[in-house]
């Protein structure tokens, strides 16, 4: 069974909403429009912690943005 599911964490949908700051609604909709992978556990989803990585990985392929209060956010704005 390990083989199956890798050794990839699965997180249910309240720990992605908390570790994303967004709301449970925002994680389902994510993932019934097939933005976030995940694994449907009999009624309920789950996510595997490399599928969060991914999806946030590919809405900032820079990398996070200069806080507002940053010295070199004035010098180089995004």
């Amino acid at each position: 069974m390990a083989e199956i599911l890798g050794s990839d964490p699965l997180m249910t949908v309240a720990e992605v909403a908390e570790a994303m700051r967004v709301s449970k609604m925002t994680v389902y909709r994510l993932v019934h429009a097939g933005e976030m992978g995940s694994v449907r556990v009999g009624r309920s989803y789950r996510i595997p912690e490399s599928a969060l990585e991914r999806y946030i990985a590919s809405t900032n392929p820079q990398g996070l943005p200069a806080a507002p209060g940053d010295k070199d956010a004035a010098t180089n704005p995004s």
